[in-house]
Parts: C-alpha cells; sequence; structure tokens
C-alpha cells in the first residue's frame, strides 16, 4: 500500500464531498454515511498509531538517539 498519513486528509475531504452532493438519492445518501463511518473509524486508527509513533519517536530522542526510524512516513522524508 502506498497511502501516506498526507493522503488521509485528501480521502476524508473527498468522502465529504461525496455526502454534500445534492443529487444523491436517500438510499445513495444512506450507503455513503455508512462508507464515511466505515472510512472515519479507519482514519481514527491510522491517526492512533501515527501518535504512537511519535511518542515512540520522543522517547529515542530524549535518550539520544535518532528518532527518524520511529518517525511515521510523511512523504518519504522519514522511514
Amino acid at each position: 500500500m502506498k497511502n501516506k498519513l498526507s493522503d488521509l486528509n485528501n480521502h476524508l475531504f473527498a468522502q465529504l464531498e461525496r455526502l454534500s452532493d445534492e443529487d444523491l438519492t436517500p438510499d445513495q445518501i444512506d450507503k455513503e454515511a455508512k462508507r464515511g463511518e466505515a472510512i472515519v473509524g479507519v482514519a481514527d486508527q491510522i491517526i492512533r498509531n501515527a501518535a504512537l509513533q511519535i511518542q515512540a519517536a520522543k522517547l529515542v530522542s530524549d535518550y539520544g538517539s535518532d528518532p527518524a526510524p520511529y518517525l511515521p512516513q510523511i512523504e518519504g522524508k522519514a522511514s
């Protein structure tokens, strides 16, 4: 999978745009709302995982080591 944290924002806004489509039928709105709930659930876990990685990087940094290997990858700048 090639998605990065920076892509998460785009996915969330794309879902918001789908939900905002005024041409959707009530059934389509219901399907998109359920899809949105699933996306939010996954996004929440991704964010929690990134927060844990950042906490680990801070701990490593506090003890004088390079935190880069512990940071979430953002546009290929960290591993």
